[in-house]
């Protein structure tokens, strides 16, 4: 346990009292001689908000202060949340208690009401350990003396005023980026300088590079980077051959999405004479390429996985290794990182090896053309991939036998729809509908997902640093929300204090099929903890896994690059006890740094995707569907529709009742007719607005009768101002699109 670890448990002792330096430094061992390297720890865990100096220059952490550290989300309106660095309620700040916070900065605050008759936590800032960002992306507004600049992220809810000698060429309406050279107070406006021009709105792109540049995504590699992967050479070393154990005489296949380019993971499968299946997984040997420390590393350490936005990715690597030497292309040699799997007729995994090999696949196939020759029975495409097609057949056996045995153990399998975003070429939606979750599909996630497992019991007992995929247990405050709400439905929860992943799965089944489906698994997502990458092996609770990593993606995550490395130097013999060392740093590190990569590649992610649909939307205003309430609020109803897009209707546009909303049991109840809109009940919506800019998608509930009696016209309902779904929950939740693994 390091110092910073020792004075914060010691801290947080029942008994302890805010202590001088002196008193602190005895009370955890501090001998004379490291005092002033103490010293030196306490003012850095103070700068970090990990401990507070009072008045009186005693110490304590915050909890036991009344003082909350955590990450300030602002909002339109000028109000904000902070949400805890540990599990406690979030802390509402209003407006005027924000002292010249901004939406993302770390901050501290005093709790100045406690959580009490309904009304939730309430704060003020009072100091700003760390600001968020010192650019602001929006569009620019000239005037005659000065220029303003009007956020994109409208939860920075104050313009930026820029002086007329720094808006450096800006014209109205232009997209820029905006450095803040005073931060904001209490009377006045943060005020900056122009620092970039992106473009004018409206230009083909403008809208996602905006995106792209409000999450700091990298747009292009230094050209350093450039410069070292332009060196490496294409064909694979002769001493990679003798050294290695050549296997191109197996037969294994790629099996992708049709415009997949970064091809890291190959599959292969043999039925032996005992009635057990030999699976191999043949990933990708990026870290051949991608050395410790060598440039390529670091740039890929520091982006820490590759981000897809609709239209283009933001690769991890460049593309002379992720779509070239690296990829897994059909019919050439290509260096990968073996793990072989005996398993038999119940899935149990019985051996495993794992082994530094030479490769060549034999087909590079697509999910729907595998599918075609499984589910459809397509006899051009049998025959023309005969010789594959008995391996075919015992790869959906396989997979019919690792998910059986998965869905046993308890594991979780939430079958939400994705949705598939299809722009023109001029970057405008055309079509929306659902991803297809087919045998093929299925086939490489089992295949996946057994690997993942076997490889991190491998390390595990190694007892070697790693890096772990975990699923902490769920809130329990949550899951007892859920739990209730279930019951009302008439479904029962076998509840105990440690509740097991199997009960949970087992209300999903029990659902599945029926119209509350959708809403009960994404209520219980909604109760569950995000999965993040951590040195410690403490489990996936979704999975129902005890070993949990990722291996099988080493082109675009990061994670699983240095697990390679790890896995090589192991079987290689070459990890002795200074290097183990190293690697417990290098790893915790890895792990932070990659789980906070992948949160921001989602947000990225996801908020292209809702801007899309907003767009998408808005040349429909006035057309009717058919949709699912997906949630329910005082404020009003979520419908999602079935091609996944989700749109309000404000409880003030249900104008046959005034509407009273029930959080027991999450539905608005109409106060005269008893009319209800309850979690997954059908209903039918009209398109009335939708506001791009804000990425809000407005309806109102369609009644053929009465609109014909009416004779009401499109758009004529009134709209208001909304908060997303998102900041109502103020929860950091699991995206309901991404896969928990």
């Amino acid at each position: 346990m390091n110092i910073r670890e020792t004075v914060v448990e010691f801290m947080r002792e029942k008994a302890y009292k805010p202590m001088s330096i002196y008193e602190l430094a005895s009370g955890v061992g501090i001998s004379k001689d490291e005092f002033d390297m103490f010293q030196d720890v306490i003012i850095e865990m103070e700068k970090d908000g990990e401990v507070i100096r009072n008045r009186a220059d005693y110490y304590g952490v915050p909890e036991k202060m009344g003082l909350v550290v955590g990450k300030l989300q602002g909002h339109q309106k000028g109000y904000g949340f902070v949400i805890p660095e540990i599990n406690e309620p979030d802390v509402f700040i209003p407006i005027s208690s924000m002292n010249g916070a901004m939406h993302s900065d770390k901050v501290i605050c005093k709790v100045t009401r406690e959580e009490q008759g309904g009304k939730r936590r309430e704060g003020e800032i009072i100091r700003i350990l760390q600001r968020g960002s010192k650019t602001v992306i929006g569009t620019y507004e000239d005037s005659k003396n000065f220029g303003f600049v009007v956020p994109d992220d409208k939860r920075i809810y104050q313009d930026i005023f820029i002086p007329k000698s720094d808006r450096n060429g800006a014209k109205t309406g232009q997209i820029v980026i905006a450095e803040i050279t005073t931060w904001p107070d209490k009377r006045r406006n943060p005020e900056g300088r122009i620092k970039e021009i992106l473009g004018d709105k409206g230009d083909k792109g403008i809208d996602i590079l905006t995106i792209i540049k409000k999450h700091g995504l990298p747009e292009e590699f230094p050209p350093k980077v450039e410069k070292f992967a332009e060196g490496i050479l294409n064909e694979i070393p002769e001493e990679e051959y003798s050294r290695r154990e050549d296997i191109r005489n197996l037969r294994m296949v790629t099996i992708d999405g049709e415009d997949a380019k970064d091809l890291d993971d190959a599959v292969s499968i043999e039925k032996l004479s005992n009635g057990n299946y030999r699976l191999g997984v043949h990933i990708a040997d990026v870290s051949h390429y991608v050395r410790e420390k060598n440039p390529l590393d670091k740039e890929a350490l520091k982006r820490g996985t590759s981000v897809y936005l609709i239209d283009r990715v933001i690769p991890m690597l460049p593309k002379k290794l992720s779509n070239g030497i690296c990829s897994l292309n059909p019919k050439v040699d290509r260096l990968a990182l073996t793990c072989f799997m005996e398993i038999d007729r119940s899935g149990k995994v019985l051996d495993s090896k794992i082994a530094e090999t030479v490769i060549k696949t034999s087909e590079r196939m697509t999910y729907t053309d595998v599918t075609k020759i499984l589910k459809d029975k397509d006899e051009e495409l049998i025959k023309r991939y005969d010789y594959l097609y008995e391996d075919f057949k015992a790869m959906e056996d396989l997979c019919n036998i690792l998910h059986k045995k998965r869905m046993g153990r308890g594991a979780i399998d939430f079958e939400f729809e994705e949705s598939k975003i299809i722009l023109n070429d001029k970057g405008k939606p055309i079509d929306i509908k659902p991803y297809e979750r087919e045998i093929a599909n299925r086939i490489i996630e089992e295949f996946m997902l057994v690997c993942n497992e076997t490889i991190a019991e491998h390390i595990f007992w190694a007892n070697l640093p790693f890096v772990y995929r975990i699923h902490e247990d769920p809130d329990e405050e949550k899951l007892s929300i859920f739990n209730e709400f279930v019951h009302n439905l008439g479904y029962a929860v076998k509840w105990t204090n440690d509740i097991h992943p199997k009960s949970l799965q087992e209300v999903i089944e029990k659902v599945k099929g029926k119209k509350e489906e959708t809403v009960v698994s994404t209520l219980l997502l909604r109760s569950m903890k995000q999965a993040k990458y951590s040195p410690e092996c403490v489990g996936h609770f979704g999975l129902a896994a005890r070993y949990y990593c990722h291996f099988t993606s080493p082109i675009r995550r990061y994670p699983d690059l240095i697990i390679h490395r790890i896995i090589k130097e192991y079987i290689n013999g070459q990890i002795d006890e200074s290097r183990n060392s190293r690697l417990t740093k290098e790893v915790e590190y890895a792990s932070k740094q990659s789980s906070d990569m992948e949160r921001i590649a989602q947000d990225a992610e996801r908020e292209v995707d809702d801007l899309k649909k907003a767009e998408y939307m808005a040349d429909r205003i006035g057309q009717v569907y058919e949709g699912i309430i997906s949630s329910v609020t005082s404020f009003g109803i979520f419908v999602e529709l079935p091609n996944t897009i989700e749109g309000l209707v404000h409880i003030s546009n249900m104008e046959d009742d005034y509407y009273v909303f029930d959080e027991k049991h999450l539905c608005l109840i109409g106060e005269k007719t008893k009319n209800m809109y309850r979690l997954g009940d059908e209903v039918k919506i009209k398109v009335t607005k939708v506001d791009i800019d804000f990425r809000e998608i407005y309806f109102d509930l369609y009644d053929e009768e009465e609109e014909n009696t009416k004779g009401k016209e499109i758009g004529e309902s009134k709209v208001y101002p909304i908060i997303s779904v998102d900041e109502f929950e103020q929860e950091s939740t699991l995206n309901l699109s991404e896969n928990m693994d």
